[in-house]
């Protein structure tokens, strides 16, 4: 070979062994990061990543529960609208629906996380708030079917006293159940919604009281 030749040989030569070096080194880089760090999608973890930690029987009861609870709540204070005329009714309607909206939700993750259904049983009878008034036991505070009526057709006063008298019933039975959680859950996140609710809901009981003392 030529010198000629072998000098047009060389370039190409430690081009290809730079080339190599990034390729090995790529795959290095690739290899340690994979290995590092893992993708939400990937960790086994991610799903429970709503409630994490242990969970017991009473912290499913306690999120089956008060799912339907949260949500009879909800329909109480829609109906707020076009019926109240209080002022104070309106905003702690406003309140509950900002409130208890976003936690079903994250009750509902916990669930879901935890491989347990929604509700304990299927079926619930019919009626408002999707036949949960007939829960005994379960939801303790719901309104029957015939209280929702009555809230229902009640307008202007009338609406206000039904509503701050059930909503006071309604919100001492969330009370019962989060101090039941409390006492007998054993994840962090239930208890410590638990605690957020009995705070939360004590302290709009004595408002709605205070409402109902000015009638």
């Amino acid at each position: 070979m030529t010198f000629f030749q072998r000098a047009l040989t060389r370039p190409v030569r430690r081009g290809a062994a730079v080339a190599g070096a990034v390729a090995a080194g790529a795959l290095l880089l690739t290899a340690c990061g994979d290995e590092g760090v893992k993708s939400p999608a990937a960790s086994p973890e991610a799903g429970a990543s709503a409630a994490p930690g242990g969970f017991n029987d009473a912290d499913v009861a306690f999120a089956q529960g008060m799912i339907p609870h949260h949500q009879q709540a909800l329909e109480m204070a829609g109906l707020a609208d076009g019926r109240a005329s209080d002022q104070e009714i309106k905003t702690l309607a406003g309140r509950i629906k900002k409130a208890q909206d976003p936690e079903i939700t994250t009750m509902r993750s916990w669930l879901t996380s935890w491989g347990r259904p929604e509700s304990p049983t299927t079926d619930h009878g019919a009626g408002h708030g999707n036949g949960h008034g007939d829960m005994p036991g379960t939801a303790s505070g719901m309104m029957s079917d015939q209280d929702m009526d009555a809230l229902m057709s009640a307008k202007g006063a009338d609406f206000d006293r039904k509503f701050a008298r059930m909503m006071i019933d309604h919100h001492n039975g969330a009370i019962a159940m989060a101090k039941a959680e409390q006492q007998n859950g054993r994840n962090v996140a239930a208890k410590k919604l638990a605690g957020d609710v009995i705070e939360s809901q004590a302290a709009e009981v004595d408002r709605m009281q205070d409402i109902l003392d000015r009638f």
